[in-house]
């Protein structure tokens, strides 16, 4: 089979790892890296042996798919400039800044049948994919992202930088409308929300609440699931999941077995499976749009107040 040539523009903490992951797929070739930074980029392209360009433009003869993962309000320029130029896109979460620029993107995608993806990297945790059968109508959904500051995507607040994994899983878990969103949040070190919590009500009666903040003394990745005589509980950051289910006998407590895989590395080779067959990425430009869409209702919420 034909190796696709692949690339990838932005090579900060996230970028530097796709990289490293596509020199290593038997499936693709990684064939450029690039970013603005020439000591990063002197770096990466002298330790991977990979031609290293610091104009995105120069890629465009060289590869037939993509990774963006630069700062958040260069995505849609980016993304748009590959896919004119009919390259393959998988851009880093949030999708963009704004929901025209998301469309846009989408519709270009969709005129060139090209793929586009967005990185929304938990929909492939091994412990998600555990229970992720096993969910069914949920009732009630309680998340906790939470971490030490950053130091990077310090372009973005809390709510787009972390709360939007939540937000992605909630929408793809839950079979109904989102009715209502509730939302405060408030600054501690940077200019943008560092602290947030919002309440999701559907239209089905569910009801999720989602905490995230980049203030914390410790690292935090959970998401509580309660639905009719079962509770699933499921920590990403440990990929560790536990069924609890009511039976004549009280309570029975099981541990899913999960197979601990790296969640970007799954998430890359889906999207160059996606790229050889064709078939649409788990999160869509559609999807990762429609979990733009509550972050930035959220976040107008937040400042609202």
């Amino acid at each position: 089979m034909r190796k696709i040539k692949v690339g990838v523009v932005g090579l900060g903490h996230l970028g530097s790892i796709h990289a490293q992951i596509y020199q290593k797929s038997a499936d693709c070739t990684l064939c450029a890296i690039c970013d603005t930074n020439q000591a990063r980029l002197s770096q990466l392209s002298q330790s991977l042996d990979i031609p290293g360009y610091s104009d995105y433009q120069q890629l465009f003869d060289k590869v037939e798919a993509v990774s963006i993962a630069v700062p958040t309000k260069l995505h849609y320029k980016i993304a748009c400039d590959f896919l004119a130029h009919n390259i393959h896109c998988l851009v880093e979460k949030p999708f963009t800044t704004q929901l025209k620029e998301a469309d846009r993107l989408i519709k270009l995608a969709a005129k060139r049948r090209l793929i586009l993806a967005v990185g929304h990297v938990e929909r492939f945790n091994s412990a998600f994919a555990a229970t992720q059968k096993l969910i069914n109508n949920p009732k009630f959904i309680e998340c906790h992202r939470l971490s030490p500051f950053p130091n990077r995507s310090l372009d973005i607040g809390v709510v787009l930088d972390i709360m939007i994994h939540d937000i992605d899983i909630i929408l793809g878990l839950v079979p109904s409308r989102l009715k209502k969103i509730e939302s405060v949040g408030v600054n501690v070190l940077t200019g943008f929300e560092d602290i947030a919590n919002a309440r999701l009500t559907f239209a089905n009666g569910c009801v999720a609440n989602l905490t995230a903040s980049r203030v914390s003394d410790e690292v935090m990745r959970k998401i509580r699931i309660f639905q009719e005589n079962t509770y699933i509980s499921l920590d990403y950051k440990e990929a560790r999941a536990s069924v609890y289910k009511r039976t004549g006998q009280g309570i029975v407590k099981e541990d899913l077995p999960i197979e601990k895989e790296q969640p970007l590395q799954k998430e890359l080779q889906s999207f160059i499976d996606c790229v050889t067959s064709g078939k649409e990425p788990i999160v869509s430009g559609k999807v990762g749009r429609a979990a733009l869409a509550v972050a930035l209702e959220i976040q107008k919420q937040i400042w609202r107040r």
